[in-house]
């Protein structure tokens, strides 16, 4: 069992998605935008579910319409859908009844009044934000206001963290911002079905309960 809920995200291959699965995280997520480096084609995505069962599956977009979007849903049986960072309002009020990951990219510098304008806009359509950025722990730890600001909008919102955090951070992230969730990406397998762990598993082990 996980201290926390994670979303494993941009999966591309089947080795990533059980390897997720066994550690029970909440989501699945499978990028549909074909320009992205790790967009995988929808047959693919429906074939891996055979493989694996307890994640939600989400379908990550984004600029696509609605249209294309509730294609996907009905054609590979999404439980999620996350929208892109430039998604308008007006997409996620006419979506079809399916939780929603509304996904913001944040800057090295909060812009914190752009950030709360857009949670709180998205918030009466949305379920849960991804909170998406290039940003490392000992940055923002170095400053009082930007945590605080974390800790705030996390106590508000079902807030996903999508940093660059270490091992060695998450369980002070966890203790200190308190997120509803963090997100971590798989990535490229070495050959079909062999990839080395190493990394994420320094970080479950930190993040599974010590009776587990």
């Amino acid at each position: 069992m996980l201290k926390t809920l994670v979303k494993a995200s941009q999966i591309t291959n089947l080795t990533d998605a059980r390897y997720f699965a066994a550690l029970e995280v909440e989501w699945l997520g499978f990028h549909f935008d074909q320009g992205h480096e790790t967009y995988i084609a929808p047959q693919n995505v429906i074939a891996i579910k055979a493989w694996v069962e307890g994640p939600k599956i989400v379908g990550e977009f984004g600029m696509q319409d609605n249209e294309t979007i509730k294609t996907a849903i009905q054609a590979i049986g999404l439980d999620v859908v996350q929208l892109g960072h430039f998604i308008p309002i007006n997409q996620a009020m006419l979506l079809p009844e399916i939780p929603i990951i509304k996904e913001f990219r944040l800057e090295d510098r909060l812009d914190v009044e752009a950030v709360s304008e857009h949670l709180f806009m998205f918030s009466d359509y949305v379920e849960t934000f991804l909170l998406k950025g290039d940003l490392q722990w000992k940055t923002l730890r170095g400053s009082s206001f930007s945590v605080e600001f974390l800790k705030d909008i996390c106590n508000k919102y079902q807030v996903i963290l999508a940093f660059n955090f270490d091992a060695a951070d998450i369980q002070e992230v966890l203790d200190v911002v308190q997120p509803y969730g963090i997100s971590i990406t798989g990535g490229e397998e070495e050959a079909v079905g062999v990839k080395s762990f190493d990394a994420l598993d320094d970080l479950f082990e930190v993040i599974q309960h010590e009776d587990y």
